[in-house]
């Protein structure tokens, strides 16, 4: 792409990124601005990301600049497709990798034929409980705040849309902890890890995300991202 002036900036881009794994995406949205302020030698400039993705993810962060962060509802209102790993037979209060194994549960029974009819059971319109380790608020406090307190809260469930919920490969069935990669396609306000954690639930099982990637939000590629070094090596040539 070529290469962009502030006033660029100012009037607003929408840039992709491939948020690397352990970085929250607060942290990437703070890096762009940096290197924007740093760039440019300016005191501030306006950058926001359209939608959130856990550390422990990787994949598509939409950040906008300037005046184009006037388009962070429309974008995060968008149609969003993951692929990821879920472990069967054991559970974590995050319901992923951020906290232990909690428990463990049997998978003996579990067939291939049993985890593909599962999810026909998460398709559609659905409702679903938001894990209590994330940043939604009640009275005024973030749920992850209530989790580290070890304080338990009631979390109404919400309805949300999958369009599409599909495995695509099994692994060490038979075992104690299998594992299934899979591919989503969900609306707006969806929690992967409350898919994953009632999936489990709904094999008389346990289960918890093991790992997640963002591949698109509406027309919006990850192929097409930019990582965080390939953007500062665009501001500063």
């Amino acid at each position: 792409m070529p290469k962009l002036d502030l006033n660029d900036y100012k009037e607003g881009q929408v840039l992709c990124f491939d948020k690397p794994l352990n970085w929250t995406s607060f942290q990437l949205v703070n890096k762009v601005r940096w290197l924007i302020k740093r760039e440019f030698e300016i005191k501030k400039i306006k950058v926001g990301h359209a939608g959130t993705l856990d550390p422990l993810a990787t994949g598509l962060v939409i950040i906008c600049t300037g005046k184009k962060t006037k388009t962070i509802q429309d974008l995060m209102g968008q149609t969003k497709i993951y692929t990821g790993e879920i472990t069967l037979g054991a559970t974590t209060a995050s319901y992923d990798l951020e906290t232990e194994i909690n428990q463990y549960f049997e998978t003996q029974h579990i067939t291939e034929q049993l985890l593909h009819e599962a999810t026909s059971k998460f398709t559609g319109k659905i409702m679903q409980q938001p894990p209590i380790f994330s940043a939604l608020k009640k009275e005024g406090k973030r749920l992850y705040e209530f989790a580290r307190e070890g304080k338990s809260v009631d979390i109404p469930k919400r309805e949300v849309f999958i369009e599409e919920f599909k495995i695509t490969s099994i692994k060490d069935l038979g075992n104690q902890q299998p594992k299934v990669t899979f591919k989503v396609v969900c609306s707006k306000g969806t929690y992967i890890r409350s898919l994953a954690h009632d999936f489990g639930k709904s094999l008389n099982s346990g289960s918890h995300l093991s790992a997640l990637r963002r591949t698109a939000i509406g027309n919006y590629k990850v192929e097409n991202a930019l990582t965080i070094e390939d953007f500062e090596q665009q501001l500063s040539r």
